[in-house]
């Protein structure tokens, strides 16, 4: 260990002034432009203008690089501060938390609490002229890299002339990029003129000759509309505004004013506190969100609007919201000196109460608005709720992992191999001992499948058993109009539906094809699915000495009967036969599965094809399984109920 040298009180270092700043300017601003300490310039000015003592700014970008904020407020005092023994404004550039707006004198509301602001332009200028006008006098005072040149009394002005010009030439050892991004200083004055009714504020560019001018005489609402119309085309919609102070409880003029419009396609979020842009948010914001949420909800709720089992989250209302929101707090704790983020706690109720009974009444007033907000709430929260189930196929690390229910063909020809989806475990055991290993799989089912008509493609696989099937047949779910690529990773190319010749066979073919319908469409189209026809009857012919013994079987009753008349005009004695009916495919043996569905030689099988008309097959399935058909399926009973065979 090597010995310590020493340390002692000599060691310890006392950085005064800007010093700070200039050691460790990330701590005071953004450095990846000019853009901030420029900002605070501007910021002083309007807190002029907030305060009721300026209705004229102007803000000129010289074609030097540097930048002036003029102000006819009542100009920064420069008579000699009581202990400092310098001229106010001297201390005020050059000695951070310094200012007059920590007690409420100067300022009652004001954004720059800090007292660092401008002290922090001062120190990252390589020179900084500011020019005051107050008392029938004009002074000017400079600082070069921070330090002050001195005061120097200009002379003579008249006196109704106040107010205070500052220009900043940025060091552009302290920033990424030197240049200072028009575009932002333009969009803030904008937000400010919107804010600050009765301000004109001027901008000028030098370097092209463009000058500006902002004066909106409907505040808020003007800004916004004006944001929204480049993002839709349209700058005519309804929008909640609104103002309020004098609010119980809070300080004289703390409050809220604000404007929220529900445009799908367009998003703009803005919020300020004392006129100080809070891009990070902050509990103002979440006070607005939180009156927005309940007050909606409510709404929603109260007219009956809300579907069955689904709760709205604060997001869901708030994720169509455009707004711009201004808060005024009287003593505003910021995150940091950039001031993004507001910390007050108090905020939070402070924008509630100033917004929920006036939007509680709007909502009210404004019925048709209202609900098509609360439709825009409950289509986020709905689509929330699919995105929160989303299950995906569960797959082994770097294999596929195939259902352990699944007996697999042996070969490895897609095109000659087939799939057998068979209803239950009893069938399924007996498909199994019947099958072809070399060409054929089975795969058993456990009942009847899910009725996913209705189902979101990413839910589906929540279900074991179309989870199976899907993992089985090595393909995802797709849309109609998917390419045929997404039928690439088919394992089989004759998927073949084998269930019990009765009701719940039936029933149970429909929930398979609705599966494949509406979620494997391209295997419809491209004609790989197909219904296995197992008999309900079988005819056992005793043997005679000239004759063995046979085995016919019947799909159904009218095939039962025209066996029977066949094989009596034949010469066969009604006592030489046998008459019965399966009661599932469990109750059949391998051998006679075998003859009767698997064997290619005799089955019957019934190909599924799209169809001449997809619209009318896609309305017969939506009537047949759609949860809210229930009246049209009572209709169609009614008018082809007769049709019906039933299940003997």
């Amino acid at each position: 260990m090597s010995k310590p040298s020493s340390y002692n009180a000599s060691e310890i270092q006392v950085l005064e002034g800007i010093a700070p700043i200039q050691k460790r300017p990330d701590m005071y601003t953004r450095t990846e432009s000019p853009n901030h300490i420029i900002q605070e310039m501007i910021d002083n000015a309007c807190d002029e203008a907030q305060g009721g003592f300026a209705d004229q700014l102007q803000v000129v970008m010289h074609a030097d690089g540097s930048v002036s904020v003029e102000d006819n407020g009542r100009g920064i005092p420069v008579d000699i501060h009581p202990t400092k023994g310098v001229p106010a404004i001297e201390v005020i550039f050059t000695i951070p938390h310094s200012g007059g707006k920590f007690e409420g004198k100067a300022y009652k509301i004001a954004g720059g609490l800090h007292g660092v602001g401008v002290t922090v332009t001062n120190a990252l200028s390589t020179r900084l002229d500011a020019t005051v006008k107050r008392g029938g006098r004009e002074y000017a005072i400079r600082f070069d890299h921070g330090i002050s040149q001195g005061l120097t009394e200009v002379g003579a002005c008249p006196k109704s002339h106040t107010g205070t010009r500052v220009r900043a030439w940025p060091d552009a050892r302290y920033f990424g990029s030197a240049k200072i991004r028009r575009a932002d200083i333009e969009h803030l004055l904008r937000a400010r003129s919107a804010m600050l009714p009765g301000v004109r504020i001027h901008f000028t560019d030098e370097e092209s000759g463009d000058t500006r001018e902002w004066h909106y005489t409907n505040g808020l609402e003007g800004y916004l509309r004006e944001q929204l119309e480049p993002a839709t085309g349209d700058a005519k919609h309804e929008l909640f505004c609104g103002s309020r102070s004098a609010i119980p409880g809070y300080d004289e003029g703390e409050g809220a004013e604000w404007v929220i419009g529900f445009v799908e396609g367009a998003s703009v979020r803005e919020s300020f506190v004392n006129l100080i842009p809070t891009p990070g948010g902050g509990m103002h914001e979440s006070g607005m969100r939180q009156a927005l949420f309940e007050s909606v909800k409510d709404y929603a709720t109260h007219h009956g609007l809300m579907p069955a089992k689904l709760a709205l989250q604060s997001e869901d209302v708030s994720h169509h919201a455009s707004y711009v929101l201004s808060a005024r707090v009287l003593e505003p704790r910021f995150q940091g000196q950039t001031k993004d983020k507001l910390n007050n706690r108090e905020a939070v109720k402070l924008v509630y109460e100033s917004i929920k009974d006036t939007l509680d009444r709007w909502l009210n007033d404004h019925s048709a608005e209202a609900q098509r907000i609360a439709g825009l709430a409950i289509r986020s929260a709905q689509s929330r709720a699919r995105a929160g189930k989303v299950v995906e196929k569960r797959a082994g690390s770097g294999v596929t992992l195939l259902p352990g229910k699944l007996t697999d063909a042996t070969g490895n020809s897609p095109e000659q191999n087939e799939i057998f989806l068979v209803e239950g475990d009893s069938a399924g055991g007996s498909a199994k001992q019947a099958r072809d290993r070399q060409f054929q799989a089975v795969l058993p089912l456990r009942g009847k499948v899910l009725n996913t008509f209705e189902i979101d493609a990413s839910e589906i696989f929540a279900n074991n058993e179309v989870h199976d099937i899907a993992v089985a047949l090595g393909i995802d779910p797709h849309k109609p109009d998917a390419p045929d690529t997404v039928l690439d990773g088919l394992r089989y190319h004759k998927v073949i539906i084998l269930s019990d010749a009765d009701v719940d066979g039936a029933h149970i073919q429909t929930l398979q094809l609705t599966l494949f319908l509406r979620h494997f469409p391209r295997l419809i189209a491209r004609g790989h699915i197909y219904i296995g026809q197992p008999p309900l009857y079988c005819i056992k012919i005793a043997p005679t000495k000239t004759r063995p013994a046979r085995r016919l079987y019947a799909l159904d009753e009218a095939e039962r009967d025209s066996m029977l008349d066949g094989l009596i005009a034949d010469g066969i004695s009604e006592s030489a036969l046998t008459v019965s009916r399966f009661k599932g495919l469990g109750e059949m043996n391998p051998d006679e599965l075998k003859e009767t569905a698997m064997n290619p030689e005799t089955r019957r099988l019934i190909r599924i094809t799209p169809g001449a008309d997809p619209d009318v097959v896609m309305n017969t399935f939506t009537m047949l399984m759609g949860k809210k058909e229930a009246e049209r399926r009572r209709r169609w009973m009614e008018l082809e109920g007769d049709k019906v065979v039933p299940d003997a």
